[in-house]
């Protein structure tokens, strides 16, 4: 065994260590990865964060998960730190295949978010966390020929988040609400500014039921800057996750990414694995 791989095990299974007494939060409350990194939906970053770690313990959590649609796909990799339940470190790598174009677009994003108050669960008042997304596009040329002005840039945003157990018909129900200051053209994929760039809070929702203690139902909805003037404003979808267990989750969503590039009726699927230690 070489020193680097002995170095690996070693940490893993410190890490490991640390995680093992996250076990008092219940299953699926951390929810998933979003695309950006961050933990929460799909699509949308919630308040909590990513993995099980509780007060007194550190956990740590991966994804990958691909939309295709119409004319785009779009690829993303990521790891979530979660230190203690306060903070939230995330890195997430992300390939965007422009079919007509027949190109890829790269960006990296590194990501932080701190729970400010409350508790998902335990708390009268919504847990609230802000967070804060460094973005860097490694392939410009195709935003800076639509117009954008830069190649990178930081969303900053505020969340929102409450599980109300047994709240309908007995089934717990989840709702998020965050606020984004950002300006990313289609998340960054397509640049930063542009023209038409306006200082705006954009708006995030996700709500949910869990139909069990293993699977949730739910949909999501952000709103999106329209800086290159192309006709872009939202996304949404509609999601069902499976949480086999702690360590593992599965999620497969409708989409609707609207218009992209100018190019209309972007729509598909999602899907997305997360493994978390």
């Amino acid at each position: 065994m070489n020193k680097l791989t002995f170095l690996f095990l070693s940490g893993a299974l410190t890490l490991f260590s640390l995680s093992a007494n996250a076990e008092g939060k219940i299953l699926a409350t951390p929810g998933v990865s979003q695309v950006e990194g961050a933990g929460g939906g799909g699509i949308v970053p919630w308040a909590q964060l990513a993995g099980y770690a509780t007060e007194e313990s550190i956990s740590i959590s991966a994804a990958c998960s691909r939309v295709t649609v119409t004319d785009f796909a779009l690829n993303t990799c990521g790891l979530q730190a979660n230190f203690y339940d306060r903070v939230e470190l995330s890195y997430a790598e992300q390939s965007f295949n422009v079919n007509p174009l027949k190109i890829d677009l790269r960006q990296s994003i590194i990501g932080a978010k701190v729970r400010l108050y409350g508790d998902l669960v335990y708390t009268d008042l919504p847990q609230i966390s802000f967070g804060i997304q460094a973005k860097q596009l490694k392939t410009s040329d195709v935003a800076f020929s639509l117009g954008a002005e830069k190649d990178s840039g930081i969303d900053t945003y505020l969340s929102a988040s409450k599980l109300h157990l047994g709240f309908i018909n007995g089934y717990n129900w989840l709702w998020n609400i965050t606020a984004r200051h950002t300006e990313s053209n289609q998340i960054g994929l397509l640049g930063f500014g542009g023209e038409h760039h306006k200082q705006k809070i954009q708006l995030e929702v996700s709500t949910a039921i869990l139909l069990s203690h293993h699977i949730a139902l739910g949909v999501e909805y952000r709103q999106k800057p329209d800086n290159l003037n192309l006709g872009e404003n939202r996304w949404r979808d509609i999601f069902l996750a499976w949480f086999p267990n702690k360590h593992l989750s599965f999620t497969v969503a409708y989409v609707d990414l609207g218009r992209i590039a100018a190019i209309d009726k972007q729509t598909g699927w999602y899907l997305s694995t997360m493994w978390y230690l």
